[in-house]
C-alpha cells in the first residue's frame, strides 16, 4: 500500500519540539500529506521549520483527511513519552475513518481497550515504536571482540541535538559512495524511517547494551562494511544518561560523531553544556577501558542560524577542537564521511 501521513502536531509544530514529525518531513517526504497543528493553520513545512516544502499545515483531523492520508502519526516525543489526553479524540476520529496508527509514545497505544478494539472495527493497525518484542530483552555478549565491521555512533552535547540527522546523513553520503553501511535506528523516529530497530530508551537497563548489540550483529550478517548507530541522550544529561551509556557498551563504536547546538548554552535542568573538548574526552575516555576509540568531527545542529552564521559556528568549533564541524542536514556529510574513512583505513584497534 502507498503510505500517505498525516501527521498530529496539534500546538507543537516548531524546528525543536515535534522530533518525530521533523524527522518524517526530512526523511519521508514524499509520503507526508500535511501536519495537523491549529496554531499553525494555513502555513507550510518550509515556512514553519525551513525545509519540507509546500506540505500545509491544517487545522484539525476533518482538513487533513481532504489529502487522503492512509496513515496518523503522532508526531512529538515528548519528555516522559505519554499521550497528551487531548489527543485522544482525534486518535478516536482517525480509528473510525479506517486510518492506521504510527506512534513512538510510552503509551503503548495498542494495549489501550477503546482504541484497540476500535482498530480492530474499522479494519485499522496501531503501530507502536516503542513496544519492545521478547527477543530485544538480552544481555551483552561483547561481540566487537571480533566484529569485522565498522561501527561509527552519534553522542552529543545534549538531547536532540541532531544525533539521528547527522548519522542518517552520514548513511547517505556512504551510500552515494558506494559503501555497503547500514543504518541503525535506536529510537521511535529513526525506527519509522528505516522500518526496523529498537528503542532503547524503553529497554529495561539491563538489557540496552545487549539489544543494540543484537542490532549490529544482525547488520554485520548481512554483509555490511559500516554500520551507522542512532545515539539517544547524553553522558552530561542528568535524566537521560543511562540510555547513553548503555548505547555507548552495546556498540563499542570505532569511531563517534559529537552532536552539538552552538546556540544552546543550557540544557533542560538550567546546567551549562559542557565544553566540547571535555565532552570528547570523557567520551573516549569512557571506552578506552575496553578499546581505542575517538571523536572524529562535530555534527552541528544551526536551527535559527543563517547559513553564514552556521558556517561561522563551524569555523570556531575547528578551531577549539581541531575536528571538522559542519550542519550535516545544511551541507552534507562529506567532511564527516571523510574523516570516519581515514580514521577507520588503519588495522580494527582492540
Amino acid at each position: 500500500m502507498d503510505r500517505r501521513i498525516l501527521i498530529l502536531a496539534e500546538g507543537k509544530f516548531s524546528p525543536l519540539r515535534s522530533k518525530t514529525a521533523n524527522g518524517a518531513i526530512i526523511y519521508l517526504r514524499d509520503e507526508v500529506a500535511a501536519v495537523i497543528d491549529s496554531t499553525k493553520a494555513g502555513m507550510t513545512a518550509q515556512q514553519v521549520l525551513g525545509y519540507g516544502g509546500d506540505i500545509p499545515v491544517v487545522r484539525d483531523l476533518a482538513e487533513g483527511l481532504v489529502y487522503k492520508p492512509t496513515h496518523l502519526l503522532i508526531g512529538i516525543a515528548p519528555t516522559g513519552g505519554r499521550l497528551p489526553e487531548e489527543w485522544r479524540h482525534v486518535i478516536r476520529q482517525a480509528l473510525q475513518s479506517g486510518h492506521h496508527i504510527l506512534s513512538g509514545l510510552h503509551t503503548i497505544l495498542s494495549d489501550d481497550p477503546e482504541f484497540s478494539e476500535l482498530a480492530r472495527d474499522h479494519g485499522a493497525e496501531i503501530t507502536d515504536y516503542r513496544n519492545i518484542p521478547p527477543e530485544a530483552e538480552v544481555v551483552a555478549k561483547g561481540s566487537w571482540r571480533t566484529r569485522k565491521a565498522r561501527t561509527v555512533l552519534t553522542v552529543g552535547s545534549d538531547c536532540n541535538v541532531g544525533k539521528m540527522t547527522t548519522i542518517l546523513q552520514i548513511h547517505r553520503e556512504f551510500l552515494k559512495r558506494g559503501v555497503r553501511a547500514d543504518f541503525v535506528a535506536t529510537g521511535q523516529t529513526g525506527m519509522m524511517i528505516q522500518g526496523r530497530g529498537i528503542a532503547v530508551d524503553s529497554i529495561v537497563g539491563d538489557y540496552i547494551a545487549g539489544c543494540i548489540e543484537q542490532e549490529i550483529d544482525r547488520s554485520e550478517s548481512e554483509g555490511h562494511e559500516y554500520i551507522l548507530v542512532e545515539g539517544q541522550g547524553a553522558l552530561t544529561h542528568i535524566g537521560y544518561s543511562g540510555v547513553t551509556l548503555g548505547l555507548l557498551h552495546g556498540t563499542m563504536p570505532d569511531a563517534m560523531i559529537l552532536c552539538h547546538q552552538p546556540t544552546r548554552l543550557k540544557d533542560d535542568y538550567g546546567l551549562p553544556i559542557p565544553p566540547l573538548d571535555q565532552l570528547v574526552t570523557v567520551h573516549e575516555d569512557l571506552i578506552k577501558f575496553f578499546r581505542d576509540t575517538k571523536v572524529v568531527g562535530i555534527g552541528l545542529n544551526s536551527v535559527g542560524l543563517s547559513d553564514r552564521e552556521s558556517a561561522e559556528a563551524a569555523e570556531i568549533i575547528e578551531r577549539e577542537t581541531g575536528l571538522p564541524a559542519i550542519d550535516t542536514l545544511r551541507f552534507g556529510a562529506g567532511r564527516l564521511v571523510d574523516a570516519i574513512l581515514e580514521y577507520c583505513s588503519v588495522p580494527v584497534r582492540k
